[in-house]
């Protein structure tokens, strides 16, 4: 028995790990654990770009590793622990620090619903059937729930200031939401499937530089307008959709949301719990 493990062992350690696009994933790491750093010292705002920071990290390991084949099964699993230290731990510690500090117990109980529904969402994520890409996901990712807290926070540094009576209410509505989100089975694009090489429409064009200049004019609000029109976008593209047909009178037929989801059912990608 010995003798038939110790091949298996050496030809582990042959394999190494790839460096470019784990090198991004321990940037992703290392923004989570500053800005739990930065919310024991009440740097809240820091706390909150440094999420940010991280989420390009995120985007960007992913990318790399696709683009260089790079992709191995020791970087979706360090990639999920970085995840859930970024984008679970360090959001939810910032939320209770920053209004849910005065709910005592209830407000603990929402920051560790909020990182166990992350965890559930991620290994939901891990145990999806190898295949073709999909053009969307089975839930809120935990990035953009993590993305909306941090964007909150950023938004009311910059232009709203948030009493202390509204923040523990905004706060506590947004964490239970966005954990009801990540692990639900509302589908979610994610744009994978986006091709800028293509020729595009003129307006498209002036559209990106509007949202450009929006974006370096204030860009607390527009961050905070997109990934809130994002996390709304799940929610209702099905009722739009419906309601889109009634007033055309047309028959209903199958969306590509409702294709694509259905196509996740059939290959079991969704975790059954």
């Amino acid at each position: 028995m010995r003798k038939k493990r110790k091949p298996k062992i050496r030809e582990l350690r042959k394999k190494g790990i790839y460096i470019i696009p784990n090198l991004f994933t321990s940037g992703n790491l290392f923004c989570g654990v500053f800005s739990i750093i930065s919310v024991f010292n009440g740097h809240f705002d820091t706390a909150a770009t440094a999420i940010l920071i991280a989420t390009v990290f995120d985007m960007l390991d992913g990318k790399l590793a696709r683009l260089t084949n790079t992709t191995s099964r020791f970087g979706v699993e360090y990639d999920s622990l970085s995840d859930l230290v970024s984008f679970g731990v360090a959001p939810a510690l910032l939320a209770y620090s920053w209004g849910l500090r005065a709910y005592g117990r209830l407000g603990w109980v929402a920051v560790f619903l909020f990182i166990v529904c992350g965890a559930l969402r991620l290994a939901r994520f891990n145990v999806q059937v190898s295949g073709p890409e999909s053009k969307g996901f089975i839930g809120l990712p935990i990035p953009a729930a993590a993305t909306l807290v941090a964007t909150t926070i950023n938004l009311d540094g910059y232009i709203l200031d948030f009493g202390k009576e509204v923040r523990p209410v905004l706060m506590l509505t947004v964490i239970y939401i966005l954990a009801f989100l990540m692990v639900s089975n509302i589908f979610y694009r994610s744009f994978k499937d986006l091709n800028l090489r293509d020729r595009k429409p003129f307006g498209a064009l002036v559209g990106l530089v509007l949202i450009l200049l929006v974006l370096v004019t204030a860009p607390q609000v527009m961050l905070f307008s997109v990934i809130a029109i994002y996390v709304l976008s799940g929610i209702a593209e099905r009722p739009l959709l419906a309601l889109y047909r009634r007033l055309k009178n047309q028959p209903r037929e199958d969306s590509p949301l409702q294709s694509e989801l259905e196509d996740i059912e059939d290959k079991e990608i969704i975790l059954k719990h």
